[in-house]
């Protein structure tokens, strides 16, 4: 076993001193690199992937979910803020299956099923408690379908049962915040739809006496986008109309600048000055035809002709006056008091554009308005990073809103500088930001590519350097078993000359095989006499 050893220890040692420098680099580099690269693969193959298991939940309700995953034995992680906690991303769906079999979170919602362990010892109070918060739940599970709601928070107020048939009952009522997605606006249709499933969800709860609003304090209401007559005469009504104004201007702006920086780097705000004076007025217009000649048209004509030929006294005296349009009246005079009359008369009744016109002006128009807009730059707080001409580009896009929202009679007497400014347009990072845990997804670094190239490189010219050695290893060999035959190589035996050694080394060599015991003898004869 020790000679063994010996024996490798002395190849290897061998192997190494006969290698050029260069081809122990290589060997050094490709040992290390193959283990690097094993590294490398032992680690992203073992790598967990964590998501969340839940998010938004308050500080209570993790450490019960904490506790829930301890008594498991499985790991996770809580995400900075202390409101989400991760798993392994191959665990989520049955953690949630198996936790919210056991309850969990306990205190995040609450349904109907609690019916089916209420024992005989729950009070009213406590039963009217449970219920109110299931019917919360249910009502906050219908407004989540729909579309760009993405949570709801759901209170109610029931009023409590008088003890007397006479008492007066008070309304229901009911405050919903949402949590909608960025620039989405709600249809007429979505906002009814609301009012009507909490109103039909809950006992004598009027629409009016609900109140639903999202997370910016932006409120929907029911009868907003009646903008009528009827609406728009009260002060409350004008106030609606005018909200209602402002909030689809700021969505419009908000979704277009949203979609070329990002909804969550443009903050928006609008307002308007709206004069809901109402005029109403009729026009009796009267207007020539023919505008370049001032005619109308000629609907009938009358052509009177008159002569008279006598003598007598000269015609004298001064003719009437005539009432009819385009006739003359021609008297002549004779010499010898002879006198001839002559009378032509035309009647032209024309016909002209008799316009009546009942106009009745918009509920409303918007004689100022003004649009105030926070950008952030790509890069956190440094400004520099917005692109050139950026900033001027949503300048020019709002003068052009503003031109077009506000009054005609108003624009007209408006200059562009004075349009502009009506516009502000800030750069600023935004702090205070909602940020949500983003779910890790297992993706590999741009280095890990590279190192793999270099590895696998290294491998390659690793391979070549091997076989080209034991090419070249094999080519000496050949070499050498070719130089050992020439040394070997003896001359024909033709070509030898006879002589008296010769044939006494040939007659010792057939003597040695024919006769080896006879052979010995005389060898033993030779070395006994020397």
């Amino acid at each position: 076993m020790n000679e063994r050893l010996t024996k490798i220890k002395n190849d290897t040692s061998q192997f190494w001193t006969s290698r050029s420098k260069k081809q122990k680099f290589v060997m050094l580099g490709s040992v290390v690199g193959i283990i690097a690269l094993a590294t490398a693969i032992t680690l992203f193959a073992t790598k967990i992937t964590y998501v969340p298991l839940y998010k938004d939940l308050s500080t209570r309700e993790i450490g019960q979910v904490k506790e829930a995953l301890d008594s498991q034995g499985v790991k996770y992680e809580i995400a900075p803020g202390g409101t989400s906690i991760l798993v392994p991303e191959d665990q989520v769906d049955s953690l949630l299956v198996q936790l919210a079999s056991e309850g969990y979170p306990q205190t995040g919602s609450i349904d109907y099923s609690f019916a089916n362990s209420s024992g005989f010892g729950m009070t009213d109070n406590e039963f009217n408690l449970l219920k109110k918060a299931a019917t919360e739940t249910e009502i906050a599970k219908l407004i989540k379908n729909l579309d760009g709601v993405k949570d709801a928070k759901v209170m109610i107020n029931l009023p409590e049962e008088g003890v007397f048939l006479k008492d007066v009952k008070d309304e229901a009522t009911a405050s919903i915040v949402l949590n909608t997605d960025p620039g989405y606006k709600f249809t007429e249709q979505q906002i009814a739809t609301m009012y009507n499933l909490v109103a039909k969800s809950v006992p004598n709860l009027k629409t009016d006496n609900i109140v639903i609003s999202n997370q910016f304090s932006d409120y929907f209401d029911l009868h907003a986008a009646t903008t009528d007559g009827a609406s728009t005469t009260t002060a409350e009504g004008q106030l609606q109309a005018k909200k209602l104004i402002e909030r689809d201007l700021q969505r419009q702006v908000q979704n277009m600048l949203g979609t070329l920086m990002g909804q969550d780097k443009v903050i928006v705000s609008v307002s308007t000055d709206i004069d809901f004076k109402k005029e109403n007025r009729e026009e009796k217009l009267v207007t020539p035809v023919d505008k370049e000649n001032m005619a109308g048209i000629a609907i009938s004509a009358q052509h009177i002709t008159e002569q008279y030929t006598g003598t007598g006294a000269a015609a004298a005296g001064t003719p009437e006056a005539e009432t009819t349009t385009d006739n003359f009246t021609t008297y002549n005079e004779g010499a010898n008091g002879n006198g001839n009359y002559e009378r032509a008369e035309d009647t032209v009744n024309n016909e002209v554009n008799r316009i009546r016109r009942d106009i009745q002006e918009a509920p409303y128009k918007i004689n100022d308005m003004g649009i105030q807009v926070i950008v952030e730059p790509p890069t956190g707080t440094d400004a520099g990073t917005l692109p050139n001409g950026v900033q001027e580009d949503i300048q020019k896009i709002l003068s052009t809103i503003v031109r077009t929202t506000i009054s005609k009679d108003v624009t007209a007497e408006l200059t562009q500088q004075q349009i502009d400014e009506k516009v502000a347009v800030s750069v600023h990072p935004l702090n205070g930001k909602a940020t949500e845990v983003a779910s890790e997804k297992s993706v590999i670094p741009w280095w890990v590519w590279v190192v793999g190239g270099i590895l696998l490189a290294v491998i390659l010219l690793l391979a070549f350097f091997i076989v080209r050695s034991r090419k070249r290893a094999q080519e000496e060999e050949e070499l050498s078993i070719l130089d050992e035959q020439e040394e070997l190589m003896i001359e024909d035996i033709n070509e030898e000359i006879e002589t008296e050694a010769t044939m006494r080394r040939k007659q010792l060599e057939k003597m040695a095989k024919d006769k080896p015991d006879d052979f010995a003898k005389l060898l033993r004869s030779w070395i006994a006499e020397d």
